[in-house]
């Protein structure tokens, strides 16, 4: 009886002894080897608003370019507050990020975030609007915003036939300083064709008392823009338009021009034009290439818009802030003066698109797909 129990015993010690050695192990920490810790976050963005399509447009094109460039990025939006913009700057100074890219909503009001960054050693690069009045701007990427006017206005002036065509003219927002470059563009075209009785200004009484001057300086566009602003917001161009065309005699109407900063300004001023029944026809101008003016286009309720393709413009804004981060030759091609310092700058170029090239530029290109839209050959 002993000897049976003895073997039982000594079994049970076999098998714990298997199931002891069989047990998975917790991973051994050396006291002299910390976890590594998590990869700081390298480039941060700012955008100014997830209202507008084309902000959406942009942090999708930066989320896909960066990870595919291997890096994490944190992308976040000001909501068009200068006090949100600078809680996202420091925010990401936080974070440890050594580049921010910076969409200012307000370009004045962003010194400040810019200058917490400087403050901190962090490189800003202006995104898109050039941050003005200070000189804690390292970079700008941008378009040509000065082409981009000139690109609008010479589609009204090709598109007009005769003289006394009547012109409707409105401007982005007073505190964008691409506002002011788009509007400069404009007027380099639209000028001498109003010197010589192509076109004549049916809306704002400062561009008639102006319209003998071939160049602006910039408080006499700002007190233009002051008059025919939207503030790049589609509730404003709707209702100043409506304004606009209460005012106007029908023999200001008929076959009517318009300068249009942007696309979905641009849609809402085709709208307000299009309920006018003393409007004939309309040629009406736009910017971004945004899908819903892309249809608007297709559809012939806008002319013509501005494609700045975005992927050229993140591309060689994500090129810059990785030249910044590995202490590589930062590439740029000219300078913008921002009232304080001229800031190295990189720019991208810009393409006029409506019905005859809409396909080629933005089908044929892998801009959109066809699927995209309704309408298309």
């Amino acid at each position: 009886m002993k000897k049976k129990i003895f073997i039982l015993l000594s079994i049970l010690m076999i098998l714990s002894m298997v199931l002891v050695a069989c047990a998975p192990k917790e991973p051994e920490v050396s006291p002299e080897e910390p976890a590594a810790p998590a990869e700081e976050l390298a480039v941060g963005i700012v955008l100014p608003t997830r209202d507008e399509p084309r902000w959406i447009q942009d942090q999708s094109r930066f989320q896909t370019a960066l990870e595919r460039a291997g890096y994490t990025v944190e992308i976040l939006f000001s909501q068009g507050d200068p006090s949100i913009e600078k809680a996202n700057v420091e925010a990401l100074i936080t974070k440890g990020v050594k580049v921010i890219i910076l969409c200012p909503h307000d370009s004045a009001a962003a010194a400040a975030s810019a200058e917490a960054a400087r403050a901190a050693g962090v490189t800003i690069i202006s995104y898109d609007r050039l941050i003005t009045g200070t000189d804690a701007v390292d970079y700008y990427v941008t378009f040509d915003s000065i082409a981009v006017g000139e690109a609008q206005a010479q589609y009204l002036v090709d598109k007009a036939e005769g003289t006394d065509n009547p012109l409707f003219l409105y401007a982005g927002a007073a505190t964008d300083n691409n506002a002011f470059l788009f509007f400069e563009g404009a007027w380099n075209v639209l000028q001498p064709k109003i010197a010589d009785g192509t076109f004549y200004i049916v809306n704002s009484s400062q561009a008639i008392a102006l319209q003998d001057k071939a160049t602006l300086t910039r408080d006499e566009m700002g007190n233009i823009i002051a008059q025919i602003t939207t503030n790049w917001d589609f509730n404003d161009a709707k209702s100043l338009a409506e304004a606009n065309l209460t005012a106007a005699p029908a023999a200001d109407k008929g076959d009517v021009f318009i300068l249009a900063p942007n696309d979905g300004t641009g849609r809402a001023l085709a709208d307000a034009f299009t309920a006018d029944s003393d409007v004939t026809s309309y040629v009406v101008t736009g910017q971004d290439a945004e899908i819903a003016s892309v249809q608007y286009i297709i559809d012939g309720k806008q002319s013509m818009t501005v494609l700045k393709d975005v992927r050229m413009l993140v591309d060689d804004a994500i090129a810059m802030a990785i030249s910044v981060v590995t202490g590589a030759t930062v590439e740029t091609t000219g300078e913008y003066d921002n009232g304080v310092t001229m800031v190295p700058a990189k720019q991208s170029m810009v393409i006029t698109v409506d019905q005859s090239n809409v396909v080629e530029a933005l089908i044929d290109s892998g801009y959109y797909e066809a699927s995209q839209f309704t309408g298309l050959d």
